[in-house]
């Protein structure tokens, strides 16, 4: 059994590392995979604390955080694809 203090820390650098992406890299679906890294550390934890503490329900609130993030995803892509359309290029940089 893995301790919890280890899947802390993974979860942990797993959010760092989305985090580093979201807001170093200009290219937005870099971005969107940025995102998805902070939103699956924080499915990590709920997963966990639900392990350890049997009467919270942190399941149901990972999946009702991977719906949200496949809507996100879906929505978000669908503005990246029509921005390439009209701007030829998917960098946010404005300048």
């Amino acid at each position: 059994m893995i301790p919890l203090a280890h899947i802390l820390i993974f979860s942990a650098l797993l959010f760092s590392l989305g985090i580093m992406i979201v807001l170093m890299k200009k290219n937005a679906i870099v971005i969107l995979m940025g995102i998805e890294l902070i939103l699956n550390a924080a499915n990590i934890n709920l997963v966990a604390f639900s392990h350890y503490d049997p009467t919270f329900s942190g399941q149901m609130f990972t999946m009702f955080v991977m719906v949200v993030a496949v809507s996100e995803i879906a929505i978000a892509l669908a503005i990246v694809f029509k921005l390439y359309h009209h701007l030829r290029s998917i960098d946010l940089d404005l300048n």
